[in-house]
């Protein structure tokens, strides 16, 4: 399903997504040495229910996982990249955290990912990977405006990540977004341009480049959800919900 949506729902949708991003902002402030995932859980579901809003993964159960999500928040560290089910661990020093969130309210999700180190300790290796993300999601969104095709995003952002000398996987993207979190058309992280769905006012789309230090393999953990890494390596993740104007891409998860 492709949803267009109309300019009520559009307004609504610029609503959703800023508490996104302002849950987000508030959790990466909170997430210092010593914290433990599930406190960022609980944290972030009082967040969602404060503002009358409902998540999106709390009762969320497709084919990729095993039952419920059950939790309100993905939080992945280090060798973890998508669908990180809170656990009891606690944030050390240095780690790499992504944090991802999706939301609805009055009918309308909004969804957003930010990876980040923990503390003060910067490796240049994981800061130039996050770095690497956030460029790809620029160029992803630059390319986004009425008439392009979803190649051309998925180009622009391959082209980031394999410049930066990171294998990419396309089991796992970006996507449409409206009254349900995940929608068509999907958008791999690398594509070629010209091809595709053709973008109009009103497409809602969320787009996630994603990478893995070494590898394009994931391997799926004992708790049936949270994906690592094949090789063990660092990974990092960013995501932006956005929507097609007739002028370009206005993106709703920005932090303000």
């Amino acid at each position: 399903m492709i949803e267009i949506l109309n300019p009520t729902l559009l307004t609504r949708a610029k609503v959703t997504g800023a508490l996104v991003a302002d849950i987000l902002q508030t959790l990466k402030s909170r997430c210092v040495v010593g914290t433990n995932l599930l406190d960022v859980d609980r944290w972030a579901k009082a967040m969602i229910l404060d503002a009358g809003a409902q998540s999106c993964y709390v009762d969320y159960a497709p084919s990729f996982g095993r039952g419920p999500f059950g939790h309100y928040i993905c939080t992945a560290v280090n060798d973890a990249v998508l669908h990180g089910r809170p656990y009891d661990y606690t944030l050390a020093e240095g780690d790499l955290l992504t944090l991802d969130l999706a939301v609805s309210q009055d009918g309308v999700a909004a969804d957003a990912a930010i990876s980040f180190l923990v503390g003060d300790v910067k490796p240049p290796e994981s800061v130039a990977m996050i770095d690497a993300t956030e460029r790809a999601l620029a160029a992803g969104i630059a390319a986004a405006r009425p008439g392009a095709r979803i190649g051309d995003l998925s180009h622009a952002i391959g082209t980031v990540l394999s410049e930066a000398g990171y294998p990419i996987n396309t089991e796992f993207g970006g996507h449409g977004i409206g009254s349900t979190m995940h929608q068509d058309p999907h958008v791999a992280n690398t594509g070629r341009p010209g091809r595709g769905y053709k973008l109009r006012p009103g497409l809602l789309l969320a787009l996630e480049p994603w990478v893995m230090a070494d590898t394009a393999e994931l391997v799926t953990d004992d708790d049936g959800w949270t994906l690592r890494s094949a090789t063990g390596c660092r990974t990092a993740h960013s995501e932006h919900t956005i929507a097609i104007t007739d002028d370009g891409a206005e993106i709703l998860t920005l932090a303000r």
